[in-house]
């Protein structure tokens, strides 16, 4: 038998990058640490759904943040 830990809401974080301009994600770090699924959110929409990436996933979309090519 295996315990859980009861999870509340995850605790989100904003990029050090995002300065405020409202035009950022946010992503659940300590449940990612837990359950290897990185959640991730609009943050101008706090109560909207959120996506459940695969670690790879999560790296490839940062990629392409850095690399400014969304729009």
């Amino acid at each position: 038998m295996s315990i859980v830990p009861a999870q509340g809401a995850p605790r989100w974080a904003k990029s050090t990058y995002s300065a405020g301009e409202g035009q950022c994600i946010e992503w659940a770090p300590e449940h990612a640490a837990l359950t290897g699924e990185v959640l991730v959110r609009d943050s101008k929409i706090p109560h909207a759904p959120y996506l459940t990436l695969t670690p790879a996933s999560f790296a490839g979309l940062l990629a392409l943040a850095k690399g400014s090519r969304l729009t």
